[in-house]
């Protein structure tokens, strides 16, 4: 039996789990199950895969910047961003890799249009994925996070109106704390603007849902999330 799985917090409403159940399912794929292993502390990783016969691994929120230590190997766009989202196991070595980078500019690039300026919100592991894939498409960008140069306070209708992305990598709005977004002044926003989700439960954050009323594109993490996991998937059956 092969295992498959995700490592992370907070994992019961997580979309991967269903994601690969459904996928093993239709696909017909043999011998493979999906399972959430839910880690205090990311020093369990090493318990985990020692006790654990694992094929490969997804990370999630809070891990994808403190596994690093614990691998063997970075691929280059994990080693640039410095941040791991998907595991690869290779007879005793365990290497990193960064899938969220693809699903990204892979799910923004149709919608991107003449837009690139962009705000991100947000400075973890997914935020260093984005401002990856933001690089690579020539998209001019700002970080509002802890303890970043720019702040919300710096948000006014001038600085707004120079911008024309907003892309939140935040947990604010994630299920179940459906209640709350990232705390910009939408009154600034106009339909020149895209709002990008990275969260995709609920469909529709406040966050989306603020900015569609102010006349704004909006797009969840959705379509990221399923790129992603079809490339992770990818990088552990080819070696197998």
């Amino acid at each position: 039996m092969r295992t498959f799985g995700l490592i992370g917090k907070n994992l019961s409403h997580s979309f991967s789990k269903i994601f690969f159940k459904e996928k093993i399912i239709k696909e017909q794929i043999s011998n493979t199950r999906y399972l959430n292993f839910e880690l205090a502390e990311i020093s369990e990783f090493l318990d985990l895969i020692t006790q654990k016969n694992i094929s490969g691994l997804n990370v999630t929120i809070p891990y994808k910047e403190s596994i690093i230590p614990y691998l063997d190997e970075l691929t280059e766009d994990a080693k640039n961003i410095s941040a791991v989202n998907t595991i690869e196991f290779i007879g005793e070595k365990v290497i990193g890799h960064n899938t969220d980078i693809i699903g990204f500019r892979k799910s923004i690039i149709p919608i991107l249009k003449n837009r690139k300026k962009a705000i991100i919100l947000g400075s973890g592991g997914s935020s260093k994925a984005v401002q990856y894939s933001l690089d690579m498409l020539n998209v001019e960008y700002v970080i509002i996070g802890r303890n970043t140069p720019v702040s919300y306070t710096d948000m006014n209708s001038e600085f707004i109106n120079y911008y024309d992305i907003i892309i939140n990598t935040t947990p604010l709005g994630m299920f179940p704390n459906i209640k709350d977004y990232p705390e910009i002044p939408f009154q600034f926003l106009s339909n020149k603007h895209l709002l990008f989700d990275l969260i995709y439960n609920p469909k529709e954050t406040l966050f989306l849902k603020q900015g569609k009323e102010q006349g704004c594109s909006i797009k969840n993490g959705l379509e990221m999330l399923q790129i992603q996991a079809e490339a992770s998937w990818k990088i552990w059956t080819n070696k197998q």
